[in-house]
This record gives structure tokens, C-alpha cells and sequence, in this order.
């Protein structure tokens, strides 16, 4: 798939998701014969464990980019732009999805409108990570983005945590708990840093004792899969409303930052695990494909409301990440175009419309729609963004029309 998607100038990850699509349920899958596709999603969801370490190893890669030399110069700019670009989209589809709700009050609802504005903040580092490793994207707008999407999760579980707390209260009738609103969110964001510190430690300390390749790599593997097993831990608190949950993507994320700051070799280290990861990405993106629900289109309700989100959202993020990287001084083309390169969302947005749909019932259901439809849409369209934006903004170089041949390089070394 990556070769037919190719001659239309189109990233390899479109490939993946399409023949994710096309052995899915909807395709392959409806033949109803065990072995040629998925025949249903209960079948795509046994695969769920290879798509949780996939993004364990996404957060590995970018926690890689929160060296201490590198955040010197960019980490204030890419908290603000981090912080108020998913503040600004959150708050264009709250006010545009409740305009939409005076119109038809029958159709959505104002805890929809809340819970929507708050999953609206999530980026997928996973499209954006695969697009700059495939054309070696290298400049000022890939070195502030990647910090940014890792960030942005952070961002997102707080404003989340808060809105759907607000969200349930409206629904039930009930009063608004400041436990689960404001400090359960910040638990889990404290925890998940505190749990990738100490996996950080550890696997610096481990790492000396081991000196052959297979080893090393052995041993970064092992340390990923554990820091996403041990994510999934979940705590409740008898008698008290407090919870302590783990993200993965932030537990992974501190693990590799901490790694990569105390450790002379983690640069070598690093880019071994990145080659190992590669069939793995694929996996994860032909999963992705194949979660696509393209039932969805039965639904007007959901379509007209998932147009509206996407408009909505995609202007906060374009105008977010602008005027904060102007009031940041960044430079007039990372002002340009990194607005565009935050507009994928997967893995984060469809966690949070499991949450939702899983507590709501039919209400969550409605609002699961909404963003499976947005996904769709941003899973198959956000990569070819992202390519144009990093290739206006000249950090994609531009292939030679008639590459040298081997030999030629040869004579060229010796040159």
C-alpha cells in the first residue's frame, strides 16, 4: 500500500490505514470468512496489546527529543504553544458546539458539547512521528512540534478530567467533585512523571552492566513493554472518591527523557530501537485502520455535528498555534505552519470516547459517534497535512529526480 500511495505523493502511513480499511469489517472482513479479514471488531480489539506498546515505543521516541541542550532554547515556547493551542481548541468547539445546540437541543446536548470541546484537545503523536521519520524531516518546526505533541497529552487528560467531571454532573443532577474534577487528573499526570522517572533511573543504572548490541536493544524493549504494563495499574481509594491512574504515553515519554539526559550513549541507543520499531508502527497503523467504524455515515446526526467538531477544532488549533508561537517569537514559518501538523488525533481521542460511551450509556454513545467520524476523517487526511506543512516550511528536502547510482555514491566518498 505505501507503493500505490506513493506516485500520489501521499505518506506511507495513508497506506497502512487504508489496508487497514480494506481488511477491516467493512471490506474484506464482510465477506464473514474466518482468515480473510477481520470479520467484526471484537476481532481487531485481540490486537489491542500490540497498539499499546506501539504508542509505548511513539512516547519513547519523543521523550528522546526533552534533552536538557534542546529545551534550553525551545522548552518555554513549547509549553506555552502546547498549553494554549489545545486551550483555544477546546474553547471554539465548546461555544460552537453550543450554538449548535440552541439550534437543535433535541439532537446534542450540553454535557456532549463539554465532553466533545474537551477530547478536542488530543493530537496523535503517532501520524506525525511516522511522517517526519519517513522523509527525515529535520528544522525548527519538526524540534518545537515533537515536544509539543507530547505535551499535549498532558494537556488533554487535565481539561478532560474537568470537563467530563462537569459533563456527568449535568447528567445525573449530582454536585461537582473536586476530588474526581481537579485532583484525580493531576494525580495521574504527577504519577505517570513519577513512575517514568524511577523506570528511568533504573534502566540507565541496568544498561551499563550490558556492552553487545542485541543486548541493549534487549534491554530497551523490555523496559518499554514493562513501563506500559505497569500503566495499566489503576487504584481506587475505599470511602474516598481519590483514584491514581498511569498514562502510558507520559510514563513512556519521562522514561526516555530521563534516559536520554543522563545516559553519554542513549543517542546510539535510541536510534537502534527506533530501526527495530519500524514493522511495529505498521502494525499499529494497519490496526488503526481497521478500528475505523464506517457505520458512522448511517448516522446524519453524527456527520453534521463531526463536520462542525472538525471545522471547529482544526481553526482552534491552526489559530492557537499561531498566535502563541507569535507571542512566543518563534519564527514567522513555524507561525505559519504548525497549527497544521496538530490536527491528527487518534489513539488519545478514541480512549477518551471509550471513557465516555462506558459511563454515559446512550449519551456517551451519540458523542463515541462523533468522534469516531472525526477520526476517520483526520486519520486518512492528517498525515498528508502534516507532509505539506513540514514540506512548505522546507525541513523535507526534496528528492533527486535521477538518484545517483551505488557506484556513484561510492566515488563520490572517496572523492
Amino acid at each position: 500500500m505505501s507503493r500505490v500511495v506513493k506516485p500520489l505523493k501521499l505518506p506511507a502511513v495513508t497506506g497502512y490505514l487504508i489496508a487497514g480499511l480494506l481488511i477491516g469489517p467493512f471490506a474484506l472482513g464482510a465477506i464473514g470468512v474466518d482468515g480473510i479479514g477481520f470479520t467484526d471488531f471484537d476481532k481487531v480489539a485481540v490486537l489491542k496489546p500490540i497498539s499499546d506498546v506501539a504508542l509505548g515505543f511513539i512516547a519513547f521516541a519523543i521523550g528522546n527529543e526533552f534533552r536538557l541542550k534542546q529545551l534550553k532554547t525551545i522548552g518555554r515556547q513549547a509549553t506555552i504553544i502546547a498549553v494554549f493551542q489545545g486551550l483555544a481548541a477546546t474553547v471554539l468547539v465548546d461555544l460552537g458546539l453550543l450554538g449548535l445546540h440552541l439550534l437543535m437541543p433535541d439532537k446534542i446536548n450540553v454535557a456532549d458539547c463539554i465532553t466533545l470541546g474537551a477530547i478536542a484537545t488530543a493530537t496523535a503523536p503517532a501520524a506525525t512521528l511516522m511522517v517526519v521519520n519517513q522523509y527525515k524531516a529535520k528544522g525548527p518546526l519538526v524540534d518545537i512540534l515533537l515536544p509539543i505533541v507530547a505535551l499535549d497529552d498532558a494537556v488533554g487528560l487535565v481539561v478532560f478530567a474537568i470537563s467530563f467531571g462537569i459533563a456527568k454532573s449535568l447528567i445525573s443532577g449530582a454536585g461537582v467533585s473536586l476530588i474526581s474534577v481537579l485532583l484525580n487528573p493531576l494525580l495521574e499526570v504527577f504519577a505517570s512523571l513519577l513512575l517514568g522517572t524511577v523506570l528511568g533511573l533504573i534502566y540507565t543504572w541496568l544498561e551499563r552492566f550490558f556492552h553487545s548490541r542485541s543486548k541493549r536493544l534487549c534491554v530497551a524493549i523490555t523496559f518499554v513493554i514493562f513501563a506500559v504494563s505497569l500503566s495499566m495499574l489503576h487504584f481506587d481509594f475505599a470511602g474516598s472518591d481519590v483514584e491514581i491512574g498511569f498514562s502510558p504515553l507520559l510514563v513512556c515519554m519521562m522514561m526516555a527523557t530521563i534516559f536520554c539526559n543522563i545516559c553519554p550513549s542513549s543517542e546510539e541507543l535510541m536510534a537502534k530501537t527506533d530501526r527495530w520499531t519500524a514493522p511495529l508502527f505498521v502494525l499499529f497503523f494497519v490496526i488503526s485502520g481497521s478500528e475505523l467504524d464506517l457505520s458512522v455515515f448511517r448516522d446524519w446526526v453524527a456527520v453534521l455535528v463531526g463536520v462542525a467538531y472538525i471545522v471547529l477544532r482544526s481553526t482552534g488549533k491552526i489559530a492557537g498555534a499561531s498566535i502563541s508561537s507569535k507571542m512566543t517569537h518563534c519564527s514567522p514559518m513555524i507561525q505559519k505552519w504548525l497549527g497544521i501538523t496538530l490536527l491528527p488525533q487518534a489513539g488519545v481521542a478514541l480512549g477518551m470516547s471509550i471513557t465516555v460511551s462506558t459511563q454515559l450509556g446512550p449519551d456517551g454513545a451519540v458523542i463515541r459517534s462523533i468522534v469516531l467520524f472525526s477520526v476517520l476523517i483526520y486519520e486518512l487526511v492528517g498525515p498528508m497535512l502534516t507532509k505539506i506543512a513540514l514540506t512548505k516550511a522546507g525541513e523535507i528536502a526534496p528528492k533527486e529526480l535521477n538518484p545517483p547510482h551505488p557506484e556513484q555514491k561510492r566515488h563520490r566518498a572517496k572523492a
